[in-house]
């Protein structure tokens, strides 16, 4: 038997403005893994929704996270590993991406509300309208098997807790 770590996928998940794709960036360089940030696998209907503030419904996610699932799949069977931004916001959502696969890990990127939405606020060039941050907020079912770091730590200490977490 192989001494060989097994490929890992790392879902960074949480509501908007919790600095997923900040901080999956860094873990992605720091770790050598593929990036695969969740926004940019959304069809042109779920950016328009968002970026007019229109909440998406569950219809509009199963194709998107559905996508997800198979990046997933492909980059442990490549053996890359992958960092996944995505919000994965409930446990159905979460069980599309990883059921069956014991290789997925996710870190819930927690934080208080206020400072999410100042976060937003200053965002620019983003499509996610800040008035869905309520809504993602009521929606989430945080997860019972996730390592939680909170985002008022800086980026570079969230990666290393992460790091430090996951042995990696």
């Amino acid at each position: 038997m192989s001494d060989a770590k097994q490929p890992l996928a790392i879902v960074l998940m949480g509501v908007s403005g919790c600095g997923k794709s900040t901080v999956g960036a860094e873990l992605s360089r720091l770790l050598g893994w593929p990036f695969r940030d969740a926004d940019s696998f959304h069809p042109p209907a779920n950016i328009e929704k968002m970026s007019q503030a229109i909440p998406l419904t569950d219809d509009d996610r199963w194709p998107w996270l559905r996508a997800l699932r198979v990046v997933i799949e492909q980059a442990l069977a490549d053996g890359t590993g992958a960092v996944v931004p995505c919000s994965a916001l409930k446990q159905a959502y979460r069980d599309v991406l990883s059921g069956g696969l014991s290789n997925v890990h996710y870190v819930h990127l927690t934080g208080d509300p206020n400072v999410l939405a100042a976060r937003l606020a200053g965002r620019r060039g983003h499509f996610m309208n800040p008035a869905l941050l309520e809504s993602q907020i009521a929606a989430l079912e945080p997860p019972l098997d996730a390592l939680e770091v909170d985002v008022s730590r800086t980026p570079a200490e969230q990666v290393a807790a992460i790091r430090q977490a996951l042995s990696l």
